[in-house]
Formats: structure tokens, C-alpha cells, sequence
């Protein structure tokens, strides 16, 4: 317990007296240290919550002067003045000036008599202060042996309750999207406006910091679980005292080793998930019941799915060693490269299996090249997730499908990379707006990248090669369908067939500008013309429908 005026009142051999009738609210104060000055001014040599002590051999007579003393050591922080009285000191008794300052400034004031030295009240407040010291590291200890014991129990909330049971500060355990993973409360609570403030802050900052709030009277502190990335949020309500600050950093290291542990124990199922995609892409043609199954089992009830690709990102950059580096260390060196871009991304896929439901993520390829394919329900909030957990990494998001065509959607989404490259954000497979931009990019990786996001469905079908040189050739007759049928040798049936089933695999429509416009760029692109030259350098005519 801290040390009070009234502790030091209460002791025998101490015997110091009031000199006022002080309220019961003043004794209560809180004594931080005890100090002796005779200055006239001592305030500004106090930190807060002392016992200043003194003989008064400056103590100035006049009431004004007297308040002009009071209140220095008051607003300087003291938390009780201390007269020492005496035979050979200046005051045998307080003065009533001074008795009078304190009691106006409302500033607790006591009588030290001649027999009790200022040295054995300094001992008492740092013998108390010690023992207040002590009391607080057992109690520290205890609660820390409680978590320690409910670590060894199964899950988060033992050690949840274990904490609340014993500092009264309520404690929630979030994962990085501020999704309720556990929490010490009997029953769940909506979460304070300004917590999702905090939790956000804290999550965009990975491990890297924590933040803390005040609302509604009430104290609000976020601090980040896990070892290397971010595997959760915990969320304290409440105000802890010294005992539970100090058990803070142990109960965040207890939560952080629970979370690793379940990520490494969900391992497995992260690779049932990773197999059973393989498993639907490898399937060319699947009926839409058995994709829609296949999802199910994953837990993704969506009716209708996208496919997202992100790129890993390229080995971290080298030290360079000079022209004597043999090629045995270079060679050395690339594999530890390979081996931590790979490592980060099979984490990068674990994160993202945690944040999207189903966690149908897979890593397709290796180190420099891998990239993560992930399936999610068209509802999905894609792009928040890829913020939070590939940030600057590029990536594509393909358009929503039926299960059954979700190849479709990934492989479009593959084609935008190299527009995601270039911008520097995601990319998202759309019906304009891409192709303006890239011909404003003019790079030729990005070009052959969006086109791959165009015609992907129809490199996928049988006879696609067919479906794109019919399309081709009726973009560039204007739409005419008798000079198309002639340019082909097929007859005009034949070309309305193959392009009504183009437009079927692609969602596209012929009668929109937009469309007929994208698709003219695509199947340029593919003929190796940039936009703006026909075959042999001339200029091309102008997109159908513009």
C-alpha cells in the first residue's frame, strides 16, 4: 500500500503532531519521499509528493510572506510541510502565520518535537517506500506465475482470465484484421469506437509499436503479439497499476508464444487447404458441383469467387564483395537469397490464409519468381487485406466468377501484375480504365500482361486460338461480318458462333465501346503491333466503335 500522511501520523515513535484540524482527504495524500530545505523559495527543487521538512531558520514572519511560502512548496509539489521544533532551534511551536498559510493553501502542516532527529522520518518513508517496492514485486511475481500456469493450459483465454482475475483490467485478444480471437470477459462486448481506432494504428505498424487512449473515462491500450509478424492484437480496458505494468511485457510474450504455437499447429490444415486448390485448378473442366463442394469444404460458401495473385517479391539485395569474390560464395549467397524469399513467401501465404475465409492460398514456383495464389468469395474486402499483409507487393485480382471458372479469374489475375508493377498498387481486372492506362505505360511486359488479363479465358478454352484470330480479324474489319467470313474462309455463321462463345468466356459484349475497344488493344498487343502502328510500321486504324 503507499505510504500516507496518516501512516506517518500513526507511528508511536515518530510523534508528529497537526497543527490544524487537517481533513481526512489531505491525510490520504500520498508521501513519494521526504526532503529537508531551510530555502525560502523550495519549490522549484521539488519533483511531487514529498515530506519537506524544516527548522525555519529563513521562515519569514509576515502572513503575506508566509503565503508567498506556502504556496511555493505547494505548487512545487510538496505533499506535506514538517516543522522542526526545539531547545536551540528558532521555533519552540508553529507560528500562527504559518499555521494560518498552510490551512488557507490547504496544505497539511506537522510539528517534528525536539527528541525525534529529521533523519529517522527520512528513514521511515524509504523504509515504507521499500516495503511498498517489495509488496509490489511479489505481487508482480504472483500474477506472473499465474500466467505462466494458465500458459501451460490450452488456448488464449485461460491466460486471459488469469490476468483480469488478478489486476481487474480487462484483456482481448484480437487477430491483424480486429477479429475476436479470445477474451477475459464472461460475455462479449461490442469494442469502443476508439478502440478500433487503436487497433488500426497499431496494426498498420506491425510489431513495431503500441498505443494507448483514453475514452469515455475509460484507459485503452493496444499492444502487438508475435515473434517476427504480426499473429494478433491485445486489447487492455482499464487502468493497471505499478504491480500489472510491470507484468505487461510477460503476459504480451505468453500471448505472442500461443500464437506461434497455433500457427505452427495449423500448419497442416494450411496444407490440406493449399492441396485442395491445387486440386481444383488442376481440374480443366470441373462441373460446377463439384467446384462449389470443393469449396465448401474449405468453409467458402460464396456464390461467386475471385482469384488473386501476388508476387512474393525478388530476393533481398546483396552486399557486394568486389571483383576477388569467388564464385562459390556468390553462388552461396544466391541460395540464402532464395531461401529467405521463399520463407517469406510461405509466411506471406500463411497470413494470408488466416485473413481470408476458406484459406485456400497456395505458393506457386520458387525463389526469385514464386508468387501466391489465393481464391476468395467476391465479397471479400481483397484490398484491405492485401495492405495489411503485402504491402508493395505487386498483385492482381481477377473478376468474380462461378467456382467452376475460378482458373479463369487467376489466370487474368497473373496478367496484371506487371500493370500492379508499374502503378504500384494492385490491379484489378475492369472493363476500361486499364487500357487507357496502359497506353499511357507503353511498356512492353505491362502491355503483354494486360493482355494476358483480356484473353486468358480464351488461351483456356478449346480453340482458342481459333476464338482469338476470329476476334482479331472482325476488330479489324470494323465489325464487318461477310469481310470477316472471307478473310477467315469460314462462313459467316461459323464467325457469329466463335464470337458469341468468345464473349461468353470473357464477359465481354461486342455492342459495348469499352469492351470492343479493350479487346482490340489485347489482340494487337498479341500480333506484336504497339498501339498506334498497324503491320510494316503504318498506322493503324482506329479501334472499332471509337
Amino acid at each position: 500500500m503507499p505510504l500516507r500522511i496518516s501512516d506517518l501520523l500513526a507511528r508511536p515513535d515518530l510523534r508528529l503532531s497537526v497543527t490544524y484540524d487537517v481533513p481526512p482527504e489531505l491525510l490520504a495524500s500520498t508521501i513519494e519521499a521526504a526532503t529537508v530545505s531551510d530555502l525560502p523559495t523550495p519549490g522549484k527543487w521539488l519533483q511531487g509528493g514529498e515530506l519537506l521538512m524544516t527548522i525555519g531558520l529563513l521562515l519569514p514572519m509576515e502572513p503575506a510572506a508566509c503565503r508567498a511560502y506556502v504556496r511555493d512548496a505547494a505548487e512545487g509539489g510538496a505533499a506535506c510541510l514538517a516543522l522542526g521544533l526545539g531547545q536551540g532551534l528558532p521555533y519552540q511551536e508553529a507560528p500562527e502565520a504559518l499555521v494560518a498559510a498552510a490551512e488557507e493553501a490547504g496544505l497539511p502542516l506537522l510539528t517534528v518535537p525536539d527528541e525525534v532527529p529529521f533523519i529517522a522520518v527520512t528513514k521511515a518513508v524509504f523504509d515504507a517506500r521499500a516495503d511498498e517496492q517489495r509488496a509490489l514485486l511479489h505481487r508482480a511475481f504472483a500474477t506472473q506465475r499465474r500466467l505462466t500456469a494458465a500458459a501451460a493450459g490450452d488456448g488464449l483465454r485461460p491466460m486471459l482470465t488469469e490476468w483480469t482475475a488478478a489486476t481487474g483490467v480487462g484483456a482481448t485478444v484480437l487477430d491483424p484484421l480486429g477479429r475476436l480471437l479470445a477474451t477475459s470477459e464472461h460475455e462479449q462486448r461490442a469494442l469502443p469506437a476508439q478502440a478500433h481506432d487503436l487497433l488500426e494504428r497499431v496494426a498498420a505498424r506491425g510489431l513495431r509499436g503500441s498505443a494507448a487512449s483514453t475514452a469515455a473515462g475509460q484507459q485503452l491500450e493496444v499492444q502487438p503479439l508475435g515473434a517476427r509478424r504480426l499473429r494478433g492484437l491485445l486489447l487492455l480496458t482499464g487502468r493497471p497499476d505499478d504491480a500489472a505494468r510491470s507484468v505487461v511485457p510477460g503476459l504480451v510474450s505468453l500471448l505472442s508464444l500461443e500464437l506461434e504455437r497455433r500457427h505452427l499447429r495449423d500448419e497442416p490444415e494450411r496444407r490440406r487447404r493449399s492441396a485442395l486448390l491445387s486440386e481444383l485448378l488442376a481440374d480443366e473442366d470441373p462441373t460446377a458441383d463439384r467446384a462449389r463442394d470443393m469449396l465448401r469444404s474449405a468453409g467458402l460458401t460464396a456464390e461467386r469467387v475471385r482469384g488473386v495473385v501476388v508476387e512474393a517479391g525478388g530476393a533481398p539485395s546483396r552486399t557486394a564483395t568486389g571483383p576477388a569474390a569467388s564464385g562459390a560464395a556468390d553462388g552461396a549467397m544466391d541460395r540464402s537469397a532464395d531461401a529467405a524469399v521463399d520463407g517469406a513467401a510461405q509466411e506471406m501465404a500463411a497470413d494470408l490464409a488466416l485473413a481470408v475465409p476458406g484459406g485456400l492460398v497456395r505458393v506457386v514456383g520458387a525463389a526469385p519468381g514464386a508468387v501466391i495464389e489465393a481464391v476468395v468469395g467476391e465479397e471479400l474486402d481483397i484490398r484491405e487485406v492485401l495492405a495489411r499483409f503485402a504491402p508493395h507487393c505487386p498483385a492482381g485480382i481477377g473478376p468474380a466468377t462461378a467456382p467452376e471458372a475460378v482458373r479463369v479469374s487467376l489466370r487474368q489475375a497473373a496478367g496484371l501484375l506487371a500493370v500492379s508493377r508499374s502503378g504500384g498498387a494492385p490491379a484489378e481486372a475492369r472493363q476500361s480504365q486499364a487500357s487507357r492506362l496502359l497506353l499511357d505505360l507503353g511498356d512492353r511486359r505491362t502491355l503483354h500482361g494486360y493482355a494476358d488479363s483480356v484473353l486468358g479465358p480464351l488461351d483456356l478454352a478449346d480453340h482458342g486460338e481459333e476464338l482469338i484470330a476470329t476476334l482479331a480479324a472482325w476488330l479489324e474489319t470494323g465489325g464487318a461480318w461477310d469481310a470477316t467470313s472471307r478473310r477467315l474462309g469460314v462462313h459467316r455463321h461459323t464467325v457469329r458462333n466463335r464470337l458469341d462463345k468468345a464473349m461468353d468466356l470473357t464477359g465481354r459484349r461486342l455492342d459495348d465501346p469499352d469492351d470492343r475497344f479493350d479487346l482490340w488493344l489485347a489482340t494487337r498487343i498479341r500480333r506484336g503491333g504497339a498501339p498506334g502502328t498497324g503491320p510494316g510500321g503504318r498506322p493503324a486504324p482506329p479501334p472499332p466503335g471509337r
